[in-house]
C-alpha cells in the first residue's frame, strides 16, 4: 500500500470523473434565438446572432452615449461626468497619441485611437462583470478583425506619405544597412513589419483574455465541484478555490486594462514608425 493510498482515507477524496474542465467550449456560445448549427473543423459551428456579438454593439453604443453626454455641456469647471470624460481623452490624446506618434501628426489618428482603447477595454471589462462574464476579446475573430483595421491603416498612412515603393523600402531596409546582407535582411524585415505585426497584435490580447477567462471559471466550477461531491478535509479545498477565484478576478481586472493600453500602445508605435522618415 502506498503512501497516498494510506492518506486517502485520512484526508478525503473527490470523484474527479464526473468533473469537466472548461476549454475551448466555453467561448463558443450557442446563438440566441433558433438554433443553427454546421460542422466546420470538427467543431460545432452556430449560426445566429450570440451574446459577444450583443456585447459588441452595446459596448459601441455605451462608449458612444457616455462620451457624447460627457462632453454635451463643456465647463470652464467641468462636472464630475465631463471631468471623467476628459481625462479619459487626455489618457489617449496625450500619454499615447502624442506621446508617440510626435506632436506634428498624432491629432488626426487620436480619434480612431481613443474609440479603440474604450472600446476593447470595456469589452474586456465585461469578463469580470456579473451577468455578462465573458470578455468579448476571448473571441479570436472579433480581435484579428480589429487587427486587420490596424494594419490597413497604418500600411495606408505610410504608403500614402512615402509611395507604394518608397514604403515598403521603408519598412525592410534598416538605415545604413548596404550590401549582400541585405537578401537576409529584406525578406526578415517584410516578414516581421507587413507579416508577423497584425498576428501578434491580435494574438497577445485574445490569448490573454482567452486563458485568464478559463483561469476564472476553473476556480468557481472546480470550487463549487469541490465543496459539493468532496470528501472529507477536500471540502475544505472549494472555499480556498472560491478565494483564489475573487483575487484572480482583481487580477485579471489589471491584465484587462493593460492589454486594451498595450494593443493600442502598439497602434501608435506601428503608424509613428510607418509615418517616420527613417527605418
Amino acid at each position: 500500500m502506498t503512501f497516498l493510498a494510506t492518506l486517502a482515507p485520512m484526508v478525503g477524496s473527490v470523484r474527479t470523473e464526473e468533473f469537466t474542465p472548461p476549454g475551448p467550449g466555453d467561448f463558443n456560445l450557442p446563438p440566441i434565438g433558433p438554433d443553427k448549427t454546421f460542422e466546420f473543423l470538427g467543431q460545432t459551428m452556430y449560426l445566429g446572432v450570440t451574446k459577444p456579438m450583443i456585447q459588441l454593439v452595446l459596448v459601441a453604443l455605451l462608449v458612444f452615449a457616455f462620451f457624447r453626454v460627457a462632453g454635451a455641456k463643456r465647463a470652464m469647471v467641468p462636472g464630475k461626468l465631463q471631468y471623467v470624460g476628459e481625462a479619459g481623452y487626455g489618457f489617449v490624446r496625450n500619454s499615447i497619441g502624442r506621446d508617440i506618434i510626435g506632436s506634428q501628426d498624432f491629432m488626426r489618428f487620436v480619434p480612431y485611437l481613443f474609440a479603440l482603447f474604450f472600446f476593447i477595454l470595456i469589452n474586456n471589462f465585461l469578463g469580470t462583470i456579473p451577468f455578462f462574464e465573458f470578455p468579448t476579446m476571448g473571441r479570436v475573430g472579433i480581435v484579428y478583425s480589429l487587427a486587420l483595421i490596424s494594419w490597413l491603416i497604418y500600411n495606408y498612412v505610410g504608403i500614402k506619405k512615402h509611395g507604394f515603393f518608397g514604403y515598403f523600402k521603408h519598412q525592410t531596409i534598416p538605415g545604413g544597412v548596404t550590401g549582400p546582407v541585405l537578401v537576409l535582411i529584406v525578406p526578415l524585415e517584410f516578414f516581421s513589419n507587413i507579416i508577423v505585426r497584425p498576428v501578434t497584435l491580435a494574438l497577445r490580447l485574445f490569448a490573454n483574455m482567452f486563458a485568464g477567462h478559463l483561469l476564472l471559471i476553473l476556480f468557481a466550477l472546480g470550487g463549487e465541484y469541490l465543496l459539493v461531491h468532496g470528501e472529507g478535509l477536500v471540502k475544505v479545498v472549494g472555499p480556498v478555490a472560491w478565494i483564489m477565484f475573487i483575487a484572480v478576478a482583481f487580477l485579471e481586472v489589471l491584465i484587462q486594462f493593460l492589454q486594451a493600453y498595450v494593443f493600442v500602445l502598439l497602434n501608435a508605435t506601428y503608424i509613428q514608425g510607418a509615418l517616420a522618415e527613417e527605418h
